[in-house]
């Protein structure tokens, strides 16, 4: 499956120490790896599949940035994947995570 999701339109492609994610053309972003640590996005695979400007990483976790300013974060928890405390913040407006 993700393999096939990467065969055309790839524009640039990030990783942290254990998984990997591509950010297409149209923002929709791929990820695979070690789960813990990002690889497994299938909890906000709605939220990748279009509009994503760019994305960040920690050592387990990743933030992407949306059209409009929203972020979407996944991956480990203890590492800054589960923003739900400040969901309320990042729904517009960012334009980095650092």
């Amino acid at each position: 499956r993700v393999a096939r999701k990467l065969q055309k339109g790839v524009k640039l492609l990030y990783s942290n120490t254990c998984a990997f994610a591509a950010l297409k053309e149209g923002g929709e972003v791929v990820t695979w790896g070690k789960p813990e640590d990002g690889g497994d996005s299938s909890d906000v695979a709605e939220a990748l599949a279009s509009g994503v400007l760019a994305l960040f990483t920690t050592g387990g976790a990743w933030a992407a940035v949306k059209t409009g300013g929203a972020v979407v974060t996944w991956g480990s928890s203890t590492r800054g994947g589960d923003a739900s405390r400040v969901a309320h913040e990042l729904t517009s407006g960012v334009k980095q995570v650092f």
